[in-house]
């Protein structure tokens, strides 16, 4: 039987609950035991390398970004496109990363204020530079992601931690190591009308 409901209930249950607050279920920097046989501390301290890791992939991917807006000059096309392609791979390994942090029991790092105050990779300004300027803050900010995703790769794999380490290398330092070719590759110094020789 259908109940019939009178113009305040209908007025209760049309209307979205807005402006609602609670306490944090589960505070940054605080785990949650997940029966994943792997032991807290090894869970700990992956999550707060993730973390940082996370930070620094997503300052990584909106400087793509930022430089895919920005990019002048004859080689516009090309870059443009490039960027782009390499910011939406950045992003992919972001929602993996935080996917694995919240996995382990952690709370994964996720506005922008805070990846700001934790990322390793210096800021750049607000403005446009030069394609050599950018394209040497992209390598610079790859260098730095390597340099800690392969550290970070070893300390897992030594905690017992195989997911982690496997995202490290499969996905994150090969993702990188290709990006870097990629780009790398558009400030190699060559002639081009005619070779020396």
């Amino acid at each position: 039987m259908t109940k019939i409901l009178d113009a305040d209930e209908i007025m209760h249950h049309a209307s979205p609950m807005i402006h609602q607050h609670a306490a944090e279920t589960q505070p940054y920097g605080h785990l949650i035991k997940l029966p994943i046989a792997l032991a807290e501390s090894a869970c700990k301290v992956s999550v707060e390398n993730l973390n940082q890791l996370l930070a620094d992939t997503m300052t990584l991917r909106d400087l793509y970004k930022k430089h895919h807006w920005q990019v002048a000059g004859h080689t516009f096309y090309q870059l443009h496109l490039l960027f782009d392609k390499h910011y939406e791979e950045q992003n992919k390994l972001v929602d993996a990363i935080a996917e694995r942090v919240q996995l382990l029991g952690g709370v994964s790092i996720a506005m922008a204020p805070d990846v700001a105050e934790t990322t390793l990779i210096p800021r750049p300004p607000k403005g446009r530079e030069p394609v050599p300027v950018q394209i040497s803050r992209l390598l610079h900010a790859h260098e730095i992601v390597l340099k800690e995703a392969r550290t970070m790769a070893r300390q897992a794999a030594e905690r017992g931690d195989d997911g982690t380490n496997d995202l490290l290398v499969s996905d994150v330092i090969r993702t990188n190591e290709l990006q870097v070719w990629f780009v790398a590759e558009h400030v190699v110094d060559t002639p081009a009308v005619q070779a020396n020789g």
